[in-house]
């Protein structure tokens, strides 16, 4: 028996999205042929809500000939919503002998679940239950509903100030402990979400530093490959997986979740010539798979794949975004793709969480606030991200389309306009310096390794501390009640935020009202009050340097 049953329905563009048929009502079955003895067993009788109880099935002397694809393993459970959901187990072992299925608990109170195990015509199950309590865990990334521009954890109602940074190749380090070191670094500089490869081969193209070393391969295998190290030809087996490597993604997983940290899970990227086959049953096998291991983690997005468009087609993000999020991954966490082209997204379908644009034009805001419109006019809200807009130090100082370089502070500037346009950002840290020399393998937006010479978040940290300090989520920017090439965040008569690119004093209209004024040094961190302001209009002395300045103004 194949472990997946793929189904086509029409040949429209909807119908390309796959049915997956689920092994969770079998009959009961009296059949003797079989292995010679499969056991259950719970992890856990008690769990924090938003953590997961993990059935593991065992079999004795295994005798399949390929365990991913002869044998299926599925659940089903319930819980205080009465809600059933049906979830994908997995081969967690090349021989056959380990299966695991995993339950996520997303909210406090008494689960049920069966789970099945299916081999051919013979099958068993087994039935349990387990408790969940509030143990004040985040939980998963939504989309606020309330202001949708905008994100809020479900588990905890609190919003979630997007802060985001590159580490395509986190994954190729193959110790744990450099892995939770690059969480630990990036957590102490008010990082909250890493973009980072699942599959993906190192390509020599993008002109950066890296070098191989012991403990340290970027040749990302999720499947069983004849030549793990090979850039072009690793000759990989799409019907096995690599579960030590699995294992390995699980590991960093939970320990990014201890620290608050979402992991954007990048499925495949251009710059690896080596994919399974577009809309092919091995690719659906690697989503399901993956799914089936990964969704559990309440702090995953799904990411489809980096510069998608130059290797796949919006039609296919369509089928197999629809296909992870409303077939596989039964908590639905939220999805997106990255394409070259931006006019590539499917930003209206119900599967697409948020944009994940690449724009590296300066200045970056008014193009944001142009594509905000863009998404308003499709009567479809969703949070706006720029996640590939600065590389530090990854182009020249010379380019015309970067006159200031791609250096720590120009990218940061970039990042306050795009904060400014009500939107996100995820930047990448220099691979050039610190440890990206020979016989270091590199660092920065490459595998998040870095050192004390890389400072470039610590601005970043400071425009995290200033955002979260008031309710960011209430405020729409509205340039045209400030001075000329300056720009404003508003919640009208309570809150006015006004980034000054140069430092100058700033002309704000206000609604009538006495207000707080304060300065904003995104550059040290430094607040410094200014006094009162008084609408309805209000002119504020000069800042005290030249460099760029926030004014904030509160309502008293």
């Amino acid at each position: 028996m194949r472990v997946f049953s793929w189904s086509f329905r029409h040949s429209s563009a909807l119908a390309a999205i796959v049915c997956l048929e689920l092994a969770v009502a079998l009959p009961q079955c009296s059949a003797k042929a079989g292995p010679d003895s499969v056991t259950f067993s719970q992890s856990a009788q008690s769990i924090a809500a938003y953590d997961f109880v993990e059935v593991t099935i065992t079999v004795a002397h295994p005798d399949v000939q390929n365990p991913f694809l002869d044998v299926s393993v599925s659940g089903q459970f319930d819980g205080p919503a009465a809600r059933s959901v049906s979830v994908l187990g997995f081969c967690d072992s090349a021989d056959g002998s380990v299966y695991r299925i995993r339950f996520l608990a997303t909210q406090p109170g008494r689960y049920r679940y069966t789970a099945t195990y299916q081999e051919g015509a013979f099958h068993k199950q087994l039935s349990g239950s387990f408790q969940a309590v509030d143990g004040h865990r985040n939980g998963i990334l939504r989309v606020d509903k309330s202001h949708p521009w905008h994100f809020v954890w479900e588990g905890t109602a609190e919003h979630y100030f997007w802060n985001g940074t590159t580490a395509f190749f986190l994954m190729a380090w193959t110790s744990d402990d450099q892995v939770r070191a690059v969480i630990d670094r990036l957590h102490t500089l008010k990082v909250n979400r890493i973009r980072t490869l699942l599959a993906g081969r190192w390509s020599t193209s993008a002109g950066e530093p890296i070098v191989p070393e012991h403990g340290y391969s970027p040749w990302l295998n999720p499947w069983v490959a004849a030549r793990p190290e090979s850039t072009d030809d690793p000759g990989f087996d799409y019907t096995r997986f690599n579960v030590g490597y699995y294992q390995h993604w699980e590991r960093m997983l939970a320990y990014a979740r201890s620290r608050d940290m979402v992991i954007s899970v990048i499925l495949d990227w251009n710059d690896s010539k080596v994919h399974p086959a577009a809309l092919s049953e091995d690719e659906k096998r690697y989503y399901a798979y993956t799914a089936a291991r990964l969704a559990a983690f309440s702090n995953i997005t799904w990411d489809l794949g980096d510069d998608i468009s130059s290797f796949r087609s919006l039609a296919w993000s369509h089928d197999m975004g629809s296909l992870l999020v409303d077939h596989l991954d039964p908590y639905h966490h939220l999805a997106s793709d990255h394409p070259v082209d931006n006019a590539q997204q499917d930003r209206e379908s119900a599967w697409f969480g948020f944009t994940s644009f690449q724009q590296w034009k300066r200045p970056i805001h008014g193009w944001m606030l142009d594509e905000r419109k863009q998404q308003e006019a499709t009567g479809r809200i969703i949070p706006q991200t720029n996640e590939e807009y600065g590389y530090e130090d990854h182009y020249p100082h010379w380019s015309p389309n970067y006159p200031d370089g791609q250096s720590a502070d120009a990218d940061r500037r970039a990042a306050w306009e795009i904060a400014m346009a009500g939107a996100y950002q995820t930047t990448g840290e220099t691979a050039k310096r610190g440890t990206g020399v020979w016989p270091d393998a590199g660092g920065g937006w490459v595998n998040g390794r870095g050192d004390s010479t890389m400072t470039m978040l610590v601005g970043y940290a400071h425009m995290v501390d200033f955002f979260t300090s008031f309710d960011w989520w209430l405020t729409n920017p509205n340039d045209g009640l400030v001075t000329a090439g300056d720009y404003c965040l508003v919640d009208p008569g309570k809150t006015y935020v006004v980034y000054l690119p140069k430092g100058r004093s700033v002309t704000v209209i206000l609604e009538p009202g006495s207000y707080r004024a304060s300065w904003f040094n995104p550059r040290s961190g430094k607040t410094t009050a200014i006094g009162d302001a008084e609408g309805p209009q209000w002119t504020s002395p000069a800042p005290p340097d030249e460099g760029d300045w926030v004014a904030l103004l509160r309502r008293k």
